[in-house]
């Protein structure tokens, strides 16, 4: 017998459905404190619709889009739930909305740019390579970095960066179009 759509979810549901192990389920509301099931005796949790909801686009922007935990906690933090629901969801329209809402409620002034997380992957880059490539054309103190270092210039990292975010809005096109 099937569940209502309304029905909450327990654990096993959730990550059949979603086709997750139970414990990243856990692990997740540690780190997302949006996601809050409900506790029973026994500590057992069932799941409510919008908690199963926002999982799936907690689930899409790590591992289809590439997005880090502090990543998808910074959108979260952002644009509020109701984004990554749409996202989850794949509503793009709902998702185009959420964003045009949020620019027109608060623009941003140079003072006011919000703060780029290192551990954050896919995104603008931040430095612009500006036509060089690899170390080329730099002065003495932007060179490259040395093979041992084990670390890359910030031009480096940036076009590094880009290339990601290209790859990854061709192979969301290339999906789109599957």
């Amino acid at each position: 017998m099937d569940k209502s759509p309304d029905a909450f979810r327990t654990i096993s549901e959730v990550a059949e459905d979603l086709d997750l192990p139970q414990h990243v389920l856990r692990f997740w509301e540690t780190r997302f404190t949006q996601i809050k099931p409900m506790k029973r005796g026994g500590g057992r949790r069932y799941y409510r619709p919008q908690d199963v909801e926002l999982i799936k686009g907690i689930r899409h922007m790590l591992y289809e889009q590439g997005y880090t935990i502090k990543g998808v906690q910074k959108l979260l933090r952002d644009n509020g739930n109701q984004f990554l629901v749409a996202i989850g969801s794949g509503d793009l329209k709902a998702v185009e909305a959420i964003a045009q809402r949020k620019q027109a409620e608060a623009p941003l002034t140079p003072a006011a740019q919000p703060r780029v997380d290192e551990e954050m992957l896919v995104g603008e880059s931040r430095a612009k390579p500006s036509r060089r490539f690899f170390g080329l054309g730099k002065g003495d103190d932007e060179g490259p970095v040395s093979a041992d270092s084990g670390k890359l210039s910030r031009d480096n990292r940036a076009l590094l960066q880009e290339a990601l975010f290209d790859l990854l809005e061709c192979k969301r096109l290339l999906d789109q179009v599957r």
